[in-house]
């Protein structure tokens, strides 16, 4: 769900209100289908690029992690940034900055410059997309931003779909004759048609209120978060050495100065990067903890089931992306039901969601962590399985900002939901550091009996954060019945 900060309530001028707005749409939604589809195209490729490359457990988590961690790290300063200098500009800077890392990922030699090149990803990708509902902003009067919201959250549903696909397909073909890295040389040419059309159809626009940037915050925010994973997946795999442990115990402290740098910011008059004082807010915290938990336990699923399938079980890179569709239609089909269940039934819809997520996870690991399973195992068993978490996932996501919004006063909408944003990509690289770190010291990569056992034991830990996502939407579920407010999405 794309959702991140597009300040509202400021109003963004134009050169001139274009007649056709429609191109400069299609530019700024193609760069978002591209950032989104990269988010989840590397874990199929997973297993390719750890054998090519020799790249050690920590390597693989790093290449999920470091894309997360460099969008969250720029996705509140993009959003700044386009407010301060201009959409087109910023816009511009971050697609030719991702296209760069994406042919530097392309010929990368060896995971650590791979790892670079992903974070770079992540942090340019960070600068592009909170342009895009900036840009619904600048193009569209007021009346007529629905539609093309809606549009745009539907091509956000479709980037889920055709990512783990697409990455299969590639792979298994051996397109351009050069493995796993088509996944990222095929952004070049995209990439490059995004400048040429930018720079004659997007609009050059900025807020009519100067907003100034918090580096401080950023950067405190930044190091803590790095500092917390950094020594959860370095640790591990270093035998909890102590330049391991000395970021891991510094991670906390600097997010400690961080949210007091944040109220100091505040109290002086200035734009803090996370308005502390949100959280005060019964529904927006517990829709922080539900995006939070929400892609943690996601994003650590998709990494241990892919791997699991294609190392233990065999599975070749086409057949492992094939497994996801059932996961991402799903998700359509929840996405599609969720605004009407809502409306009859409140929060509660989240609850219910969250808890059939969970148990199809349960399920589909019963199904594929088997330690020898007879005549083989069809990718369309797991994947019908996966409707059904799909589903609950669209249940989940769909309503999770209007709920968690809906009492959030309308001054702070814009800053809450870029807050929403940067935590959910937060909880993603956490999800993988710890997920992810709980999967790859259980099951080393020796005997299929230690496999299934880490998978099970990892999965334990993405059924917990779902869990947690319930718990959250129930309390707000009682809240808003409480305030007998309904709760409307759409």
């Amino acid at each position: 769900m794309l959702s991140y900060e597009s300040n509202s309530k400021m109003e963004l001028v134009s050169e001139a209100r274009m007649r056709n707005p429609r191109p400069a749409m299609v530019v700024l939604i193609v760069a978002n289908f591209m950032d989104l589809m990269d988010t989840t195209v590397v874990n199929v490729a997973l297993p390719s690029i750890q054998a090519d490359l020799r790249a050690s457990a920590a390597a693989v988590e790093w290449l999920v992690a470091a894309y997360t961690l460099g969008l969250a790290a720029t996705l509140v300063t993009g959003g700044r940034l386009g407010d301060l200098v201009g959409i087109r500009r910023v816009f511009l800077v971050g697609v030719v900055g991702f296209t760069a890392a994406s042919m530097t990922a392309t010929i990368a030699g060896g995971a650590e410059v791979l790892v670079l090149a992903r974070a770079l990803q992540g942090m340019f990708a960070g600068l592009m997309v909170p342009q895009v509902l900036a840009g619904v902003q600048a193009l569209y009067p007021p009346e007529s931003r629905a539609p093309v919201f809606g549009l745009v959250g539907f091509i956000t549903g479709t980037a889920s779909v055709v990512g783990p696909v697409l990455s299969g397909l590639l792979i298994d073909a051996d397109a351009f004759g050069i493995g796993w890295r088509s996944i990222f040389v095929i952004n070049v040419p995209v990439g490059i048609g995004l400048i040429i059309a930018a720079a004659r159809w997007v609009p050059a626009t900025r807020s009519m209120t100067a907003v100034r940037l918090d580096l401080p915050g950023v950067g405190f925010a930044t190091a803590g978060v790095l500092g917390i994973v950094f020594g959860l997946i370095e640790g591990r795999e270093h035998g909890w050495a102590w330049w391991t442990v000395l970021p891991l115990l510094a991670g906390p402290a600097l997010l400690v100065v961080f949210v007091a740098w944040q109220r100091r910011v505040e109290r002086t008059g200035g734009t803090p990067v996370l308005r502390i004082g949100l959280f005060a807010d019964r529904g927006f915290s517990s829709g922080a903890v539900i995006n939070f938990c929400l892609q943690a336990g996601l994003v650590g699923f998709f990494l241990v089931v892919t791997v699991h399938l294609q190392q233990t079980l065999g599975f070749d890179a086409l057949h492992s992306g094939l497994v996801w569709l059932g996961l991402s239609v799903g998700a359509l089909a929840g996405s599609a039901m969720a605004p009407r269940l809502v409306s009859s039934f409140g929060p509660i819809v989240m609850a219910v969601g969250a808890l059939s997520f969970a148990v199809s996870m349960i399920i589909v690991v019963g199904t594929v962590a088997v330690p020898v399973i007879d005549g083989g195992l069809s990718w369309w068993r797991p994947a019908v399985l996966l409707i059904v978490g799909g589903v609950g996932m669209g249940l989940v996501i769909v309503p999770l900002f209007d709920v968690a919004l809906a009492t959030v006063p309308s001054v702070d909408a814009g800053a809450a939901s870029g807050a929403l944003s940067t935590i959910q990509q937060i909880g993603g690289s956490l999800g993988i550091a710890v997920i992810g770190g709980v999967f790859f010291a259980t099951s080393p990569g020796g005997a299929r009996g230690d496999a299934v056992d880490g998978l099970w034991r990892a999965v334990a830990g993405c059924v917990v954060a779902l869990l947690l996502v319930g718990v959250a939407a129930l309390r707000v579920h009682r809240m808003h019945r409480g305030s007998r407010s309904p709760v409307t999405t759409g």
